[in-house]
């Protein structure tokens, strides 16, 4: 079983993904997912169309300086461990809601960890660039998903 979400979707698949005890899930695919929301928070994005402040205070009841631990346990890196499924980060280079650089900084902490994760950013593409299917942001988001799915569900486990 692969796990696939999109934004805050994607947020809560890469927690699920790579929580201990989960069994039978073989890989995680984030299109554009936040990773850390106390580095969201500190640092949004400019312009910050969506006020990403507000919503996180909103989702997790205050600032990170007033609630760290549902911070900490609502940011997927928290849990980037070695024992992580192999996990593909697609991210828009022109994302003015979830930075690419959050999917560069959960690579590389996966990696690190000596985990399998593949980052792939569409110079191009802004938040939620896959709503339309067939622009092209969209179809070289799904050409890389369908390949990293078939080798993913398909590999040998060591």
């Amino acid at each position: 079983m692969a796990l696939l979400g999109r934004s805050a979707g994607a947020q809560l698949a890469l927690i699920a993904a790579y929580q201990l005890g989960v069994p039978g899930i073989s890989a995680v695919v984030s299109y554009y997912g936040p990773v850390d929301l106390t580095d969201g928070y500190r640092d949004p994005p400019r312009p910050d169309p969506m006020d990403v402040r507000s919503i996180e205070v909103a989702l997790l009841g205050g600032t990170p300086d007033q609630a760290p631990d549902r911070y900490r346990e609502a940011s997927p890196i928290t849990y980037a461990a070695r024992r992580a499924p192999p996990t593909l980060l697609i991210y828009g280079g022109r994302d003015h809601v979830v930075l690419p650089r959050f999917g560069e900084l959960i690579d590389a902490r996966l990696r690190a960890a000596g985990a399998i994760s593949v980052f792939l950013e569409i110079p191009w593409a802004e938040h939620a660039f896959d709503a339309v299917p067939n622009g092209p942001s969209a179809q070289l988001a799904l050409y890389y998903t369908e390949r990293f799915l078939a080798w993913a569900l398909t590999r040998e486990k060591s």
